[in-house]
C-alpha cells in the first residue's frame, strides 16, 4: 500500500496489525481519485473508520486542505499517526480516537467536502453511518459527496431523505457508492 500521486507519491504506508481493517487497494484508490480529479484540491475530508488512513492521506498528498481521521481502535490511530509522519502530511490532519457514530451524532463542527465511509464489512455499519449523516446533514458541505466503500454483496437501498445515490462503481470485490444532497426533502434512495 502506497501513495499513488501528489506530494507524497511512492511513499509506503503501514498496515494496521491484525485482521480488523480492510485497506483499500491501490487500484480502487487510484480509480476513486481519478473520478474526483481536481475536486480534491482545497477540499476538506472526514475519513470515518479510517484504519490506515490511506484515503485521507492520498487526499492530502493530492492537495486537500485538511482531513479529520476518525477511528476508535488504538492501533489504527497509531498507524494513521505513523503514516502521516512518514508522508510528512500531518500538519493538515487531525486524528481523533472516537467511535465514528458518536462523532457524527454530535453537532457538526464543520461541513466536509467529502465524507469517506469504509467500516468493517458485513455489519451494516455503512448504512447506519449514512442514515445518521442524512439526519444530521450539516456534516456534508452543500456541494459535497459521501463515498461509501463496501463489498457489492453488502449493498442495499437505504431509506434516506436528504441524500441520494448519484453513482456506483464496482471494482471486483469493492464497490464505491457516491451520495450527494438531494436539494429537496423527502426523496429516498431507491436504487
Amino acid at each position: 500500500m502506497r501513495i499513488t500521486t501528489g506530494r507524497a507519491k511512492g511513499r509506503k504506508l503501514k498496515s494496521v496489525p491484525g485482521e480488523g481493517t480492510r485497506p483499500i487497494t491501490d487500484r480502487v484508490k487510484q480509480a476513486l481519485f481519478n473520478i474526483l480529479a481536481d475536486d480534491v484540491v482545497d477540499s476538506t475530508w472526514l475519513d470515518m473508520f479510517a484504519g490506515t488512513g490511506a484515503v485521507g492521506i492520498e487526499a492530502l498528498s493530492r492537495g486537500a486542505r485538511s482531513v479529520a481521521f476518525i477511528d476508535q481502535d488504538a492501533m489504527a490511530v497509531r498507524t494513521i499517526e505513523d503514516n502521516l509522519k512518514a508522508t510528512q502530511l500531518g500538519q493538515h490532519a487531525r486524528v481523533i480516537r472516537q467511535d465514528a457514530f458518536r462523532y457524527i451524532t454530535g453537532h457538526p463542527n464543520t461541513s466536509y467536502t467529502f465524507i469517506y465511509i469504509a467500516p468493517p464489512q458485513y455489519q451494516g455499519l455503512w448504512a447506519q453511518a449514512l442514515s445518521l449523516i442524512d439526519g444530521n446533514p450539516g456534516w456534508l458541505a452543500q456541494d459535497g459527496a459521501i463515498i461509501v466503500q463496501i463489498n457489492p454483496r453488502e449493498y442495499h437501498a437505504v431509506e434516506i431523505a436528504r441524500l441520494e445515490l448519484v453513482d456506483q462503481r464496482r471494482y471486483g470485490a469493492t464497490m464505491l457508492c457516491f451520495y450527494e444532497h438531494t436539494g429537496e426533502a423527502g426523496a429516498a434512495d431507491t436504487e
